[in-house]
């Protein structure tokens, strides 16, 4: 944050531009924390307490995508709505648009959890999948513009994020299959961690 405040892309931009700007560099930090958070990698927010805190660290991460795609909106309405219908010329802007849709789809999974009827696992799945989408969306998005984002710490913090989010695919084992030994069939296993609220 403190190397993006020192941008000299931020001279002469409205306030509005630099807003949007530094919420799209709060949803890539908070991308950082929500894997540890779901694989309880935290240390004191394991379990319900960690599963709480990532409900609402993935309803800030929501809240700072609206802030940053509505304020580039007031700044310069065409250039989002050719980015929402694919249309725009610059790569990023697609990247950006389908990592949008996969963290509101993956909230919207969240919210309506223990009103659909779908088996832990699938909804997990579903989750987990949209959630992937989510992080190398925006990286992809983040890694090709050039903007108020410092190159050195954004290519680190694209790292991170990437690792910690494998790391949590392997911790939860998500899609992992074990075999019954005494009848020989594939059975799924759950995670060592239980029940998780994704």
């Amino acid at each position: 944050m403190l190397l993006a405040a020192m941008s000299p892309f931020l001279a002469w931009r409205q306030p509005v531009y630099i807003l949007a700007g530094f919420a799209g560099i709060l949803a890539m930090a908070l991308l950082l924390v929500q894997p540890l958070l779901a694989s309880g990698g935290l240390p004191g927010l394991a379990g319900l307490r960690g599963r709480r805190v990532h409900r609402w660290v993935g309803a800030g991460l929501v809240l700072a995508l609206v802030v940053h795609v509505g304020g580039l909106w007031i700044t310069s309405p065409p250039d989002v709505v050719d980015a929402l219908t694919f249309t725009s010329p610059t790569p990023f802007s697609a990247w950006g648009v389908v990592a949008m849709w996969a963290a509101f789809g993956a909230a919207l999974l969240a919210v309506l959890r223990r009103r659909i009827r779908v088996r832990p696992m699938t909804w997990r799945r579903a989750h987990t999948t949209l959630a992937v989408v989510v992080v190398v969306g925006s990286i992809v998005h983040a890694l090709l513009i050039e903007g108020t984002m410092e190159t050195v710490s954004k290519a680190a913090l694209c790292l991170l994020v990437l690792a910690v989010t494998g790391k949590a695919l392997v911790d939860l084992r998500i899609w992992a299959r074990a075999t019954s030994a005494s009848s020989g069939r594939r059975v799924e296993r759950p995670s060592g961690h239980g029940r998780r609220d994704g």
